[in-house]
């Protein structure tokens, strides 16, 4: 779909009054992220989006940032109940009890990857990308997949590892936006950018 620009766009970044699902559609989805703590944030956020309008999640994203110290694993992972008490009552967030402590476990799980697995949650992640063998770029939101063979996989993988909360839809969400796999569709400006 043409946005305001004039640019054709996957239909969900061209929201009209929405400028936040634009400049995250241009710049961020779909691109690679690298780094232990970027690729928490991801996987925290995706999470807390289970349910909801990812809209709601982007308009928290620095409220997130704030709550759970840049997404810092250490500093996450030390959180104990009175932070999970606070989170609760922290307006910046989506409050759910369920997914605050789910992100307080999985800070502890990148913790006690890095020394599982060299290169830690970087390293794990992204040995789920696919291969440079590419499927056609999809015509439609109809032809993106919920899930994938290797989103199933990553989900296992995160889970032997003390995961919690990150099934393979929500692992696929997070390929997607990491720019594991390139799901612009096929007319989008942004696949090839």
């Amino acid at each position: 779909m043409p946005g305001d620009d004039g640019r054709l766009r996957c239909p969900w970044g061209t929201s009209p009054g929405n400028p936040d699902y634009v400049t995250y559609h241009d710049e961020e989805w779909g691109r690679p992220v690298r780094g232990e703590t970027a690729l928490f944030e991801r996987f925290t956020l995706e999470a807390f989006q289970s349910g909801l309008s990812w809209l709601t999640i982007l308009r928290k994203r620095e409220g997130f940032r704030r709550a759970f110290a840049g997404f810092d694993a250490d500093a996450v992972a030390a959180f104990g109940e009175p932070d999970a008490a606070r989170l609760m009552a922290d307006p910046g967030i989506v409050r759910n009890r369920a997914k605050i402590a789910a992100a307080i476990t999985n800070a502890r799980a990148v913790v006690t990857l890095r020394e599982a697995v060299e290169g830690g949650l970087d390293a794990l992640v992204w040995s789920f990308a696919p291969d440079g063998r590419t499927r056609p770029a999809p015509r439609t939101l109809g032809d993106v997949p919920a899930s994938t063979p290797g989103s199933k996989a990553l989900a296992k993988a995160l889970k032997g590892h003390g995961f919690v909360f990150v099934g393979p839809t929500t692992a696929y969400a997070a390929m997607q936006a990491c720019g594991l796999v390139n799901d612009h569709l096929a007319d989008c400006f942004a696949r090839n950018a």
